[in-house]
Protein backbone atom coordinates (compact mmCIF):
# COMPACT_ATOMS: atom_id res chain seq x y z
CA UNK A 1 0.00 0.00 0.00
CA UNK A 2 0.94 3.36 -0.60
CA UNK A 3 0.56 4.61 2.80
CA UNK A 4 1.79 7.94 1.69
CA UNK A 5 -1.29 8.86 -0.28
CA UNK A 6 -3.71 8.51 2.60
CA UNK A 7 -1.26 9.42 5.60
CA UNK A 8 0.76 12.34 4.37
CA UNK A 9 2.43 14.92 6.94
CA UNK A 10 0.48 18.05 6.78
CA UNK A 11 1.58 21.16 5.37
CA UNK A 12 -0.49 24.35 7.28
CA UNK A 13 -0.07 27.88 7.44
CA UNK A 14 2.21 28.83 10.46
CA UNK A 15 0.19 29.01 13.65
CA UNK A 16 0.04 32.31 15.73
CA UNK A 17 -1.67 32.64 18.81
CA UNK A 18 -1.65 36.02 20.96
CA UNK A 19 -4.45 36.75 23.25
CA UNK A 20 -7.07 36.96 20.59
CA UNK A 21 -6.33 33.25 19.16
CA UNK A 22 -6.30 32.04 23.23
CA UNK A 23 -9.84 34.36 23.52
CA UNK A 24 -11.58 32.53 20.38
CA UNK A 25 -10.53 29.45 21.60
CA UNK A 26 -12.07 29.21 24.61
CA UNK A 27 -14.98 30.81 23.45
CA UNK A 28 -15.44 27.95 21.03
CA UNK A 29 -14.78 25.46 23.76
CA UNK A 30 -17.14 26.88 26.35
CA UNK A 31 -20.00 26.50 23.64
CA UNK A 32 -23.01 23.63 24.62
CA UNK A 33 -21.86 21.09 22.06
CA UNK A 34 -24.77 19.04 21.43
CA UNK A 35 -25.33 16.64 18.55
CA UNK A 36 -28.20 18.36 16.48
CA UNK A 37 -30.66 21.30 17.02
CA UNK A 38 -33.94 20.27 17.89
CA UNK A 39 -36.09 23.35 16.84
CA UNK A 40 -38.59 25.02 18.77
CA UNK A 41 -39.57 28.10 16.61
CA UNK A 42 -42.24 27.18 14.11
CA UNK A 43 -41.78 26.69 10.12
CA UNK A 44 -42.48 29.59 8.47
CA UNK A 45 -45.41 29.07 5.50
CA UNK A 46 -44.89 31.00 2.65
CA UNK A 47 -47.86 29.48 0.50
CA UNK A 48 -50.98 28.80 1.97
CA UNK A 49 -53.39 25.68 0.78
CA UNK A 50 -54.65 26.95 -2.67
CA UNK A 51 -50.46 27.43 -3.66
CA UNK A 52 -49.22 24.24 -2.62
CA UNK A 53 -52.05 22.40 -3.86
CA UNK A 54 -51.70 24.25 -7.24
CA UNK A 55 -47.75 23.44 -7.47
CA UNK A 56 -48.39 19.93 -6.67
CA UNK A 57 -50.57 19.82 -9.76
CA UNK A 58 -48.54 21.56 -12.16
CA UNK A 59 -45.46 19.00 -10.62
CA UNK A 60 -47.63 16.03 -11.34
CA UNK A 61 -48.62 17.52 -14.75
CA UNK A 62 -44.54 17.13 -15.49
CA UNK A 63 -44.07 13.94 -14.69
CA UNK A 64 -47.28 12.86 -17.15
CA UNK A 65 -46.90 15.15 -19.62
CA UNK A 66 -43.26 15.52 -20.25
CA UNK A 67 -41.86 13.14 -17.78
CA UNK A 68 -38.40 12.70 -16.41
CA UNK A 69 -34.94 11.08 -18.45
CA UNK A 70 -32.86 8.20 -16.53
CA UNK A 71 -29.56 7.50 -18.84
CA UNK A 72 -27.84 4.40 -19.52
CA UNK A 73 -29.47 2.43 -16.54
CA UNK A 74 -31.76 -0.04 -18.00
CA UNK A 75 -32.63 -1.76 -14.28
CA UNK A 76 -34.39 1.69 -13.53
CA UNK A 77 -36.26 1.79 -16.45
CA UNK A 78 -37.54 -2.12 -15.47
CA UNK A 79 -38.36 -0.57 -12.21
CA UNK A 80 -40.89 1.64 -13.30
CA UNK A 81 -42.61 -0.12 -16.17
CA UNK A 82 -43.68 -2.90 -13.66
CA UNK A 83 -44.60 -0.04 -11.43
CA UNK A 84 -47.16 0.56 -13.82
CA UNK A 85 -45.07 3.96 -15.29
CA UNK A 86 -45.33 4.46 -19.06
CA UNK A 87 -42.01 4.04 -20.53
CA UNK A 88 -40.47 5.03 -23.89
CA UNK A 89 -37.00 5.11 -24.28
CA UNK A 90 -35.32 6.56 -21.50
CA UNK A 91 -38.39 8.52 -20.85
CA UNK A 92 -40.33 7.83 -18.07
CA UNK A 93 -44.12 9.61 -17.27
CA UNK A 94 -46.21 9.04 -14.27
CA UNK A 95 -49.73 9.23 -13.86
CA UNK A 96 -50.79 11.84 -11.31
CA UNK A 97 -50.10 11.06 -7.93
CA UNK A 98 -48.31 7.70 -8.96
CA UNK A 99 -44.84 8.52 -7.19
CA UNK A 100 -46.58 10.18 -3.97
CA UNK A 101 -48.58 7.09 -3.31
CA UNK A 102 -44.99 4.87 -3.51
CA UNK A 103 -43.12 7.10 -1.15
CA UNK A 104 -45.84 7.30 1.20
CA UNK A 105 -46.33 3.94 1.43
CA UNK A 106 -42.93 2.94 2.86
CA UNK A 107 -40.80 5.98 3.20
CA UNK A 108 -39.94 6.53 6.95
CA UNK A 109 -40.70 9.82 8.58
CA UNK A 110 -37.53 10.13 10.19
CA UNK A 111 -34.56 8.09 10.99
CA UNK A 112 -31.16 8.20 12.95
CA UNK A 113 -27.43 8.03 11.10
CA UNK A 114 -25.50 6.61 13.69
CA UNK A 115 -21.81 7.56 14.01
CA UNK A 116 -18.82 5.63 14.85
CA UNK A 117 -19.01 7.93 18.43
CA UNK A 118 -23.12 6.98 19.82
CA UNK A 119 -23.13 10.78 21.44
CA UNK A 120 -22.73 12.21 17.65
CA UNK A 121 -25.38 10.11 16.29
CA UNK A 122 -27.90 12.46 14.49
CA UNK A 123 -31.90 12.09 14.51
CA UNK A 124 -32.66 13.05 11.15
CA UNK A 125 -36.63 13.97 10.74
CA UNK A 126 -39.06 15.80 12.79
CA UNK A 127 -38.32 19.04 14.34
CA UNK A 128 -34.47 18.38 13.99
CA UNK A 129 -31.83 20.38 12.22
CA UNK A 130 -28.06 18.50 11.36
CA UNK A 131 -25.63 20.78 10.22
CA UNK A 132 -22.73 19.59 7.99
CA UNK A 133 -19.95 21.65 6.47
CA UNK A 134 -19.09 22.80 2.65
CA UNK A 135 -18.98 20.35 -0.11
CA UNK A 136 -17.04 19.74 -3.14
CA UNK A 137 -14.92 22.67 -3.99
CA UNK A 138 -11.66 22.19 -5.78
CA UNK A 139 -10.30 24.99 -4.16
CA UNK A 140 -9.51 26.64 -0.48
CA UNK A 141 -8.71 29.95 0.78
CA UNK A 142 -7.35 31.25 3.68
CA UNK A 143 -5.66 34.93 4.49
CA UNK A 144 -1.86 33.56 4.48
CA UNK A 145 -1.56 31.68 1.43
CA UNK A 146 -4.64 32.84 -0.67
CA UNK A 147 -6.92 30.53 -3.25
CA UNK A 148 -5.24 27.44 -4.19
CA UNK A 149 -5.73 23.72 -5.36
CA UNK A 150 -7.02 21.99 -2.74
CA UNK A 151 -5.11 18.89 -1.41
CA UNK A 152 -5.66 16.39 0.91
CA UNK A 153 -3.41 17.90 3.90
CA UNK A 154 -6.08 20.77 3.50
CA UNK A 155 -8.97 18.21 3.52
CA UNK A 156 -7.38 16.68 6.36
CA UNK A 157 -7.18 20.28 8.29
CA UNK A 158 -10.63 21.20 7.70
CA UNK A 159 -12.25 17.68 8.95
CA UNK A 160 -9.66 17.98 11.99
CA UNK A 161 -11.73 21.66 12.26
CA UNK A 162 -15.13 20.93 11.60
CA UNK A 163 -14.77 17.99 14.39
CA UNK A 164 -13.40 21.06 16.86
CA UNK A 165 -16.00 22.87 15.86
CA UNK A 166 -19.31 22.45 18.36
CA UNK A 167 -22.04 23.96 16.39
CA UNK A 168 -21.37 21.30 14.08
CA UNK A 169 -23.04 18.07 13.88
CA UNK A 170 -21.56 15.81 10.59
CA UNK A 171 -18.16 15.60 9.48
CA UNK A 172 -19.83 15.87 6.39
CA UNK A 173 -18.51 14.61 2.49
CA UNK A 174 -15.93 16.71 0.48
CA UNK A 175 -14.89 19.36 2.53
CA UNK A 176 -13.23 20.47 -0.40
CA UNK A 177 -11.28 18.53 -3.69
CA UNK A 178 -8.03 16.91 -3.09
CA UNK A 179 -6.63 17.95 -6.36
CA UNK A 180 -3.05 16.18 -5.11
CA UNK A 181 -4.59 12.52 -5.47
CA UNK A 182 -6.00 10.16 -8.55
CA UNK A 183 -9.26 11.51 -9.15
CA UNK A 184 -10.68 7.95 -9.38
CA UNK A 185 -9.26 6.87 -6.25
CA UNK A 186 -9.19 10.47 -3.93
CA UNK A 187 -12.81 9.17 -2.47
CA UNK A 188 -10.83 6.64 -0.56
CA UNK A 189 -8.13 8.75 1.45
CA UNK A 190 -11.62 11.37 1.56
CA UNK A 191 -13.91 8.52 3.72
CA UNK A 192 -11.09 7.36 5.73
CA UNK A 193 -9.56 11.08 6.86
CA UNK A 194 -13.11 11.48 8.33
CA UNK A 195 -13.43 7.92 9.60
CA UNK A 196 -9.85 8.49 11.49
CA UNK A 197 -9.94 12.07 12.68
CA UNK A 198 -13.49 12.81 13.65
CA UNK A 199 -16.28 10.55 15.28
CA UNK A 200 -19.10 12.19 13.70
CA UNK A 201 -21.45 10.36 11.21
CA UNK A 202 -19.91 11.36 7.49
CA UNK A 203 -21.40 10.85 4.16
CA UNK A 204 -20.53 8.82 1.40
CA UNK A 205 -19.12 8.85 -2.12
CA UNK A 206 -21.75 10.41 -4.23
CA UNK A 207 -20.60 9.50 -7.69
CA UNK A 208 -21.00 6.23 -9.34
CA UNK A 209 -21.92 3.25 -7.69
CA UNK A 210 -18.39 1.77 -7.47
CA UNK A 211 -17.53 4.64 -5.44
CA UNK A 212 -20.33 4.08 -3.35
CA UNK A 213 -20.05 0.63 -2.42
CA UNK A 214 -16.36 1.53 -1.39
CA UNK A 215 -18.09 3.79 1.05
CA UNK A 216 -20.69 1.18 2.07
CA UNK A 217 -17.74 -1.62 2.71
CA UNK A 218 -15.66 0.75 4.79
CA UNK A 219 -18.74 1.59 6.82
CA UNK A 220 -19.42 -2.21 7.52
CA UNK A 221 -15.33 -2.50 8.68
CA UNK A 222 -16.13 0.67 11.00
CA UNK A 223 -19.56 -0.18 12.17
CA UNK A 224 -20.08 -4.76 11.56
CA UNK A 225 -22.09 -5.55 8.54
CA UNK A 226 -25.17 -6.73 10.08
CA UNK A 227 -24.99 -3.19 12.10
CA UNK A 228 -24.99 -1.48 8.56
CA UNK A 229 -27.38 -3.79 7.20
CA UNK A 230 -30.45 -2.41 9.61
CA UNK A 231 -29.13 1.18 10.38
CA UNK A 232 -27.94 4.66 8.54
CA UNK A 233 -24.48 4.80 8.76
CA UNK A 234 -23.54 6.60 5.83
CA UNK A 235 -25.61 9.67 3.98
CA UNK A 236 -25.84 10.27 0.07
CA UNK A 237 -26.71 13.13 -1.84
CA UNK A 238 -28.50 11.94 -5.45
CA UNK A 239 -28.32 15.20 -7.49
CA UNK A 240 -30.26 15.67 -11.10
CA UNK A 241 -29.28 16.66 -13.82
CA UNK A 242 -32.12 19.75 -14.08
CA UNK A 243 -34.00 19.76 -16.04
CA UNK A 244 -35.79 16.60 -15.69
CA UNK A 245 -32.85 13.85 -15.86
CA UNK A 246 -30.75 11.94 -14.04
CA UNK A 247 -27.43 10.58 -15.35
CA UNK A 248 -26.07 6.58 -14.47
CA UNK A 249 -23.28 8.50 -11.81
CA UNK A 250 -25.94 9.72 -10.13
CA UNK A 251 -28.48 6.53 -10.40
CA UNK A 252 -25.94 4.27 -9.39
CA UNK A 253 -24.40 5.55 -6.11
CA UNK A 254 -28.23 5.94 -5.45
CA UNK A 255 -29.40 2.40 -5.98
CA UNK A 256 -26.03 1.11 -3.86
CA UNK A 257 -27.13 3.15 -0.99
CA UNK A 258 -31.11 2.70 -1.52
CA UNK A 259 -30.34 -1.23 -1.67
CA UNK A 260 -28.15 -1.17 1.61
CA UNK A 261 -30.56 0.61 3.58
CA UNK A 262 -28.69 4.04 3.91
CA UNK A 263 -30.28 7.32 3.23
CA UNK A 264 -30.47 9.29 -0.02
CA UNK A 265 -31.22 12.71 -0.30
CA UNK A 266 -33.06 13.18 -3.50
CA UNK A 267 -31.89 16.47 -4.86
CA UNK A 268 -32.55 18.71 -8.04
CA UNK A 269 -30.12 21.27 -8.21
CA UNK A 270 -31.32 24.34 -9.92
CA UNK A 271 -30.32 28.22 -11.03
CA UNK A 272 -33.45 29.27 -11.76
CA UNK A 273 -32.82 31.08 -15.43
CA UNK A 274 -30.98 28.18 -16.50
CA UNK A 275 -31.65 24.91 -15.83
CA UNK A 276 -34.90 25.63 -14.09
CA UNK A 277 -37.85 28.90 -15.44
CA UNK A 278 -36.91 32.15 -14.00
CA UNK A 279 -39.82 32.21 -11.79
CA UNK A 280 -40.22 30.90 -8.68
CA UNK A 281 -43.73 28.90 -9.13
CA UNK A 282 -41.91 27.60 -12.23
CA UNK A 283 -38.29 26.30 -10.55
CA UNK A 284 -40.97 24.62 -7.23
CA UNK A 285 -43.08 22.55 -9.69
CA UNK A 286 -39.74 21.28 -11.57
CA UNK A 287 -37.94 20.97 -8.54
CA UNK A 288 -40.78 18.49 -6.75
CA UNK A 289 -41.33 16.74 -9.96
CA UNK A 290 -38.00 15.84 -9.82
CA UNK A 291 -37.57 15.11 -6.47
CA UNK A 292 -40.99 12.63 -6.83
CA UNK A 293 -39.55 10.75 -9.14
CA UNK A 294 -35.96 10.10 -7.71
CA UNK A 295 -37.63 9.54 -3.93
CA UNK A 296 -40.36 6.75 -5.41
CA UNK A 297 -37.00 5.13 -7.23
CA UNK A 298 -35.61 4.91 -3.92
CA UNK A 299 -38.72 3.07 -2.07
CA UNK A 300 -39.01 0.97 -5.60
CA UNK A 301 -35.07 -0.62 -4.80
CA UNK A 302 -36.05 -0.86 -1.49
CA UNK A 303 -39.16 -0.23 0.28
CA UNK A 304 -38.43 1.75 3.66
CA UNK A 305 -34.88 2.75 2.83
CA UNK A 306 -34.73 6.24 4.29
CA UNK A 307 -34.76 8.81 1.68
CA UNK A 308 -35.34 12.82 2.20
CA UNK A 309 -36.59 15.81 -0.48
CA UNK A 310 -34.11 17.94 -1.47
CA UNK A 311 -33.84 21.08 -2.84
CA UNK A 312 -30.43 23.35 -4.01
CA UNK A 313 -32.31 26.41 -6.09
CA UNK A 314 -30.95 29.81 -6.40
CA UNK A 315 -30.91 32.30 -8.87
CA UNK A 316 -28.61 33.77 -11.31
CA UNK A 317 -27.61 37.01 -12.79
CA UNK A 318 -29.65 37.78 -15.74
CA UNK A 319 -26.78 40.12 -16.47
CA UNK A 320 -23.81 37.75 -16.47
CA UNK A 321 -25.32 34.54 -15.96
CA UNK A 322 -23.21 33.86 -12.92
CA UNK A 323 -24.78 32.10 -9.75
CA UNK A 324 -26.53 33.99 -7.15
CA UNK A 325 -26.68 33.30 -3.45
CA UNK A 326 -28.71 35.26 -0.64
CA UNK A 327 -31.68 36.51 -3.01
CA UNK A 328 -35.15 36.63 -1.89
CA UNK A 329 -36.37 34.08 -4.93
CA UNK A 330 -33.72 31.59 -3.06
CA UNK A 331 -35.25 32.69 0.09
CA UNK A 332 -39.35 31.86 -1.71
CA UNK A 333 -37.93 28.58 -2.72
CA UNK A 334 -36.24 26.81 0.09
CA UNK A 335 -39.44 28.22 2.20
CA UNK A 336 -41.55 26.39 -0.29
CA UNK A 337 -39.71 23.60 -0.71
CA UNK A 338 -39.29 23.03 2.87
CA UNK A 339 -43.67 22.98 2.84
CA UNK A 340 -43.51 20.47 -0.18
CA UNK A 341 -41.43 17.89 1.71
CA UNK A 342 -43.45 18.29 4.53
CA UNK A 343 -46.43 17.32 2.81
CA UNK A 344 -44.97 14.27 1.09
CA UNK A 345 -43.87 13.11 4.35
CA UNK A 346 -40.27 12.78 4.24
CA UNK A 347 -37.40 14.86 5.88
CA UNK A 348 -36.15 18.03 4.34
CA UNK A 349 -32.58 18.76 2.59
CA UNK A 350 -30.87 21.73 1.52
CA UNK A 351 -28.18 23.89 1.34
CA UNK A 352 -27.22 27.13 3.82
CA UNK A 353 -24.59 29.60 4.49
CA UNK A 354 -23.82 29.94 0.52
CA UNK A 355 -22.08 32.72 -1.26
CA UNK A 356 -20.91 34.31 -4.89
CA UNK A 357 -18.41 36.32 -2.71
CA UNK A 358 -14.63 36.16 -3.38
CA UNK A 359 -13.36 36.84 0.39
CA UNK A 360 -14.94 36.44 3.78
CA UNK A 361 -16.42 40.10 3.85
CA UNK A 362 -19.26 41.85 4.49
CA UNK A 363 -21.27 40.45 1.01
CA UNK A 364 -20.50 36.66 2.37
CA UNK A 365 -21.83 36.98 5.46
CA UNK A 366 -24.97 38.71 4.12
CA UNK A 367 -25.32 35.99 2.07
CA UNK A 368 -24.35 33.17 4.10
CA UNK A 369 -26.60 34.92 7.01
CA UNK A 370 -29.89 34.65 4.68
CA UNK A 371 -29.35 31.49 3.42
CA UNK A 372 -29.01 29.56 6.50
CA UNK A 373 -31.78 31.44 8.09
CA UNK A 374 -34.36 30.42 5.06
CA UNK A 375 -33.89 27.12 5.33
CA UNK A 376 -33.78 27.09 9.04
CA UNK A 377 -37.58 28.52 8.95
CA UNK A 378 -38.22 25.90 6.30
CA UNK A 379 -37.84 23.26 8.71
CA UNK A 380 -34.32 21.75 6.99
CA UNK A 381 -33.68 18.59 8.78
CA UNK A 382 -30.43 18.35 6.49
CA UNK A 383 -28.49 21.85 5.96
CA UNK A 384 -25.23 21.00 3.80
CA UNK A 385 -22.85 23.75 3.46
CA UNK A 386 -23.44 25.52 6.36
CA UNK A 387 -20.08 26.30 6.51
CA UNK A 388 -17.24 27.52 4.22
CA UNK A 389 -18.58 28.12 1.16
CA UNK A 390 -17.22 31.04 -1.01
CA UNK A 391 -17.31 31.99 -4.52
CA UNK A 392 -20.27 30.08 -5.59
CA UNK A 393 -19.33 26.94 -4.63
CA UNK A 394 -15.61 26.64 -6.11
CA UNK A 395 -13.89 27.39 -2.72
CA UNK A 396 -14.11 26.12 1.12
CA UNK A 397 -12.77 28.83 2.70
CA UNK A 398 -10.89 28.52 6.39
CA UNK A 399 -11.87 31.81 7.48
CA UNK A 400 -15.15 31.83 5.92
CA UNK A 401 -15.88 28.43 8.15
CA UNK A 402 -14.99 29.68 11.27
CA UNK A 403 -17.62 32.55 10.71
CA UNK A 404 -19.57 30.31 9.68
CA UNK A 405 -19.82 28.12 12.79
CA UNK A 406 -20.29 31.12 14.55
CA UNK A 407 -23.74 31.85 12.69
CA UNK A 408 -24.27 28.32 13.46
CA UNK A 409 -24.22 28.89 17.04
CA UNK A 410 -26.71 31.75 16.66
CA UNK A 411 -29.01 30.06 14.74
CA UNK A 412 -29.02 27.48 17.31
CA UNK A 413 -29.86 29.87 19.93
CA UNK A 414 -32.21 31.29 18.31
CA UNK A 415 -33.77 28.23 17.52
CA UNK A 416 -33.72 26.83 20.95
CA UNK A 417 -36.47 29.43 21.72
CA UNK A 418 -37.67 31.39 25.05
CA UNK A 419 -36.48 29.36 28.14
CA UNK A 420 -39.87 28.92 30.50
CA UNK A 421 -38.03 27.60 33.21
CA UNK A 422 -38.94 29.08 36.96
CA UNK A 423 -35.01 30.49 36.81
CA UNK A 424 -35.21 32.04 33.42
CA UNK A 425 -38.95 33.88 34.58
CA UNK A 426 -36.12 35.31 37.08
CA UNK A 427 -39.50 36.81 39.34
CA UNK A 428 -37.30 36.08 42.69
CA UNK A 429 -34.38 38.49 41.37
CA UNK A 430 -36.59 41.03 39.96
CA UNK A 431 -38.16 41.10 44.04
CA UNK A 432 -34.34 41.20 45.22
CA UNK A 433 -33.17 43.94 43.14
CA UNK A 434 -36.08 46.25 43.48
CA UNK A 435 -37.22 49.43 41.63
CA UNK A 436 -34.09 51.54 40.77
CA UNK A 437 -30.93 49.76 41.05
CA UNK A 438 -29.72 47.30 39.08
CA UNK A 439 -29.03 43.61 38.14
CA UNK A 440 -24.85 43.65 37.77
CA UNK A 441 -23.96 42.31 41.00
CA UNK A 442 -27.50 40.43 41.78
CA UNK A 443 -27.04 36.41 43.09
CA UNK A 444 -29.19 35.78 39.82
CA UNK A 445 -26.82 37.44 36.93
CA UNK A 446 -23.70 36.06 39.37
CA UNK A 447 -25.50 32.27 38.42
CA UNK A 448 -26.18 32.73 35.18
CA UNK A 449 -23.77 35.01 33.76
CA UNK A 450 -21.57 32.47 31.89
CA UNK A 451 -25.13 30.55 30.17
CA UNK A 452 -27.01 33.67 29.90
CA UNK A 453 -26.43 35.04 26.22
CA UNK A 454 -24.97 33.25 23.14
CA UNK A 455 -21.02 34.32 23.59
CA UNK A 456 -19.36 35.06 20.13
CA UNK A 457 -16.43 33.16 18.76
CA UNK A 458 -15.91 35.47 15.85
CA UNK A 459 -17.06 39.21 17.26
CA UNK A 460 -15.07 41.67 19.17
CA UNK A 461 -17.02 43.07 21.51
CA UNK A 462 -14.06 45.65 23.31
CA UNK A 463 -13.86 49.15 23.45
CA UNK A 464 -11.93 50.64 20.59
CA UNK A 465 -8.63 51.20 23.11
CA UNK A 466 -8.62 47.67 24.10
CA UNK A 467 -9.44 46.96 20.16
CA UNK A 468 -6.28 48.88 19.09
CA UNK A 469 -4.26 47.03 21.72
CA UNK A 470 -4.82 43.87 20.59
CA UNK A 471 -3.83 44.45 16.62
CA UNK A 472 -7.22 45.97 15.07
CA UNK A 473 -8.31 42.89 13.96
CA UNK A 474 -11.06 42.21 11.74
CA UNK A 475 -13.84 39.26 11.89
CA UNK A 476 -11.53 37.65 9.20
CA UNK A 477 -8.53 38.25 10.82
CA UNK A 478 -9.18 37.24 14.08
CA UNK A 479 -11.06 33.55 12.48
CA UNK A 480 -7.61 33.21 11.02
CA UNK A 481 -5.84 33.09 14.54
CA UNK A 482 -8.99 30.67 15.85
CA UNK A 483 -8.76 28.02 13.08
CA UNK A 484 -5.17 27.39 13.38
CA UNK A 485 -5.80 27.90 17.83
CA UNK A 486 -8.72 24.93 16.59
CA UNK A 487 -5.66 22.77 14.84
CA UNK A 488 -3.37 23.07 17.66
CA UNK A 489 -5.71 21.91 19.98
CA UNK A 490 -7.46 19.26 17.64
CA UNK A 491 -8.05 16.37 19.91
CA UNK A 492 -7.78 12.97 18.08
CA UNK A 493 -10.62 10.97 18.40
CA UNK A 494 -8.73 7.20 18.37
CA UNK A 495 -9.61 4.53 16.19
CA UNK A 496 -9.32 0.79 17.11
CA UNK A 497 -6.17 -0.35 15.76
CA UNK A 498 -7.68 -3.05 13.89
CA UNK A 499 -10.54 -1.27 12.56
CA UNK A 500 -7.76 1.36 11.34
CA UNK A 501 -5.58 -1.81 9.96
CA UNK A 502 -8.59 -3.57 7.85
CA UNK A 503 -9.32 0.22 6.63
CA UNK A 504 -6.04 0.73 5.30
CA UNK A 505 -5.46 -2.92 3.76
CA UNK A 506 -9.10 -2.73 2.20
CA UNK A 507 -7.88 1.03 0.60
CA UNK A 508 -4.37 -0.64 -0.97
CA UNK A 509 -6.36 -3.35 -2.31
CA UNK A 510 -8.72 -0.94 -4.04
CA UNK A 511 -5.90 1.38 -4.92
CA UNK A 512 -3.96 -1.71 -6.42
CA UNK A 513 -7.07 -2.57 -8.70
CA UNK A 514 -6.82 -0.40 -11.23
CA UNK A 515 -4.46 2.37 -12.57
CA UNK A 516 -5.16 6.18 -11.65
CA UNK A 517 -6.93 8.39 -13.71
CA UNK A 518 -7.39 12.19 -13.58
CA UNK A 519 -10.51 12.26 -14.37
CA UNK A 520 -14.02 9.90 -12.75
Amino acid sequence: MDKDATITTETSAPRTGGRAGRQGSRTAQQAPRRPYINRRIGTFNILDEEGLSLIEANADRLLKEIGMEFHDDPEILDLFRNAGADVQGTRVRFEPGMCRKIIRATAPSQFKQHARNPANTVMIGGDNTVLCPSWGPPFVHDLDRGRRYATIGDFRDLVKIHHMIPHLHHSGGVVCEPVDLPANKRHLDMLYTHIRHSDRAFMGAFIGSKRAQDAVDMAKIVFGEEFVANNAVLYNVANTNAPLVLDANMSGSLKVYARNNQPVACTPWTLAGAMSPCTVAGTLAQVLAEALACLSLVQLINPGAPCLMGSFASTISMQSGAPTFGTPEAGKMVLACGQLARRVGVPFHTVGSLSASKLPDAQAEQEATWGILMSMFAGANVINHATGWLEGGLVTGFEKTIIDADLCGKVASLFEGIDLSVNAQAMEAIEAVGPGSHFLGSAHTQSNFLSAFYRSSSSDNNSFEQWNEDGRLDAAQRANRQWKRLLDDYQDPGLDPAIDEALQAFIAGRKASEPDQAYF
